[in-house]
């Protein structure tokens, strides 16, 4: 037998893996280290919960700097190795994805779950056994929750501004607590300004759009129904327009190159002045064309030639350029236009309809603004919040916190009721857990207490990280 094939019985499964290997087996080999690996993981984001959690310095693998208390960001930017606190990450990821807002929560009950699941471990209560129990516990507090319910949102009052801004403001509070007499408004108008009027209520985050202008403080913020393009106009002469018929390209505005090689011979200065005539007279009569079908707003997102912008000055046709594809399909979403791929007069379905497209100077910066007025009465395609802060960092916690409280909205839309918030319905579950698991005679009564001692750390951390003593309150909360 070839050397290389030879097995060394004795060596076990040493002897079969390449030098180096790591082997981890039983309940401190194994089991105990991928709950370490998760409760770090859940130790990091626990102290960034609440209105006064600490914000985290994280710096990516592009060296780029991101200050936040946000959960999903964190959790996303550190880049997790280990196989069980990866679990925990893509957990994080599905509920920022599902629901928008507390991967803060999911994290850190993970890790505090897995803290209860190491002392039962400890007291020699089996795998299985464990899990058994949390599903009992799990299967119990969804009965009791419909139950702690305080106040049901109707229909009616998801269009109502000031009772949607009292719904949205714990959600903004939890990550800005500065800004949310500010935000709060901001993000009921964006998403009522959205809402059809002969229809269910529905929120899409898609439809609310954040506008980053550096420069001036939070109070200078604001939200228009429509779309801003942070670009001015290519146009000179034409700068704002009313009652806008607007035609989108998704191809530049230009005269087309051939795909072969040519040569053009001039044997003097009249032919020159021919050739150019022609290109000249070619593009003089796309310009017109587009003019005669009524388009006064042409959007582009490609290159425009200096010559059709000559045509479009002479025509009285305001231009934009707009050079990312997805802000040109949401513009086309903004004025029911369809992006066009040739050059040529629009269709009457084709052309979008805008009350006011103006540019406009905000903290020193040019830009566009797309304004529906007389037709977002019945709900318009888009709404745009206009955030104004001092610092790059600072723009994008906003943004976060507009986007957490949109997705509240949209989740209001599902389902109305609400609970108490502050750790007040953790703490309240717990309690009842406790209650149900005296009544449990098997061992599944250590899994289902140690399930609600787990809710505990929702009120615990809330007071640890605003200053408070979290052991009284904890027992006060419980007496």
């Amino acid at each position: 037998m070839a050397k290389s094939m030879a097995l060394n019985s004795a060596a076990g499964l040493s002897g079969m893996l390449k030098d180096g290997h790591k082997q981890y087996s039983g309940i401190d080999g194994a089991t105990m280290r991928n709950i370490d690996a998760a409760k770090h993981l859940s130790t990091i984001v626990s102290s960034s919960l609440g209105p006064h959690g600490m914000n985290k310095l994280v710096v990516n693998h592009l060296d780029r700097i991101i200050v936040t208390s946000d959960c999903a960001t964190i959790v996303r930017e550190l880049e997790v190795q280990h196989p069980a606190a990866k679990m925990l990450q893509l957990a994080a990821e599905m509920q920022d994805s599902e629901c928008g807002d507390g991967t803060n929560l999911t994290v850190s009950f993970a890790g505090q779950l897995l803290t209860r699941t190491e002392e039962l471990l400890r007291m020699g209560l089996h795998t299985s056994e464990i899990i058994e129990g949390y599903k009992r516990a799990s299967t119990k507090l969804f009965e009791l929750l419909p139950t702690l319910v305080c106040q049901k949102v109707e229909h009616a009052g998801v269009r109502d501004v000031e009772e949607l801004t009292r719904v949205i403001r714990p959600v903004i509070m939890a990550k800005q607590l500065g800004c949310v007499d500010v935000l709060a408004p901001l993000v009921a108008r964006a998403c009522i300004g959205t809402l059809k009027s002969n229809s269910r209520p529905s929120v899409s985050p898609e439809t609310i759009r954040v506008a980053k202008i550096m420069g001036g403080d939070v109070s200078m913020s604001s939200v228009i129904s429509g779309m801003v393009v942070l670009s001015g106009a290519a146009t000179l002469n034409k700068t704002s327009v009313e009652d806008a018929v607007v035609a989108v390209f998704g191809c530049g505005i230009e005269a087309s190159a051939t795909e072969a090689k040519g040569t053009v011979l001039m044997k003097n200065a009249e032919d020159l002045q021919n050739y150019n005539k022609t290109e000249e007279t070619k593009m003089d009569e796309i310009i017109k064309s587009i003019a005669s079908a009524g388009v006064t707003v042409i959007v582009s997102g490609g290159s425009v030639s200096e010559m059709a912008l000559h045509f479009m000055e002479q025509y009285g046709i305001m231009c934009i350029k707009i050079a990312s594809k997805w802000e040109l399909r949401r513009l086309c979403s903004a004025v029911n236009a369809t992006a066009l791929v040739r050059l040529g007069p629009p269709t009457p379905e084709e052309m979008g309809f805008c009350d006011l497209v103006k540019v406009q100077e905000i903290g020193g910066r040019i830009v566009t603004l797309f304004t529906q007025t007389k037709s977002a009465s019945d709900g318009c395609r888009l709404s745009t919040v206009i955030l104004r802060a001092s610092t790059s960092s600072l723009l994008a916690d906003l943004e976060r916190a507009v986007d957490d409280g949109v997705h509240a909205v949209k989740n209001l839309c599902k389902d109305g009721r609400l609970v108490p918030g502050a750790g007040a319905t953790e703490m309240e579950l717990s309690l009842r857990l406790k209650r149900f698991a005296d009544t449990c005679p098997g061992l599944d009564q250590y899994a289902i207490r140690s399930f609600a001692k787990a809710m505990e750390f929702v009120p615990k951390t809330l007071a640890e990280n605003s200053g408070q003593d979290a052991t009284d309150l904890v027992t006060a909360l419980g007496a």
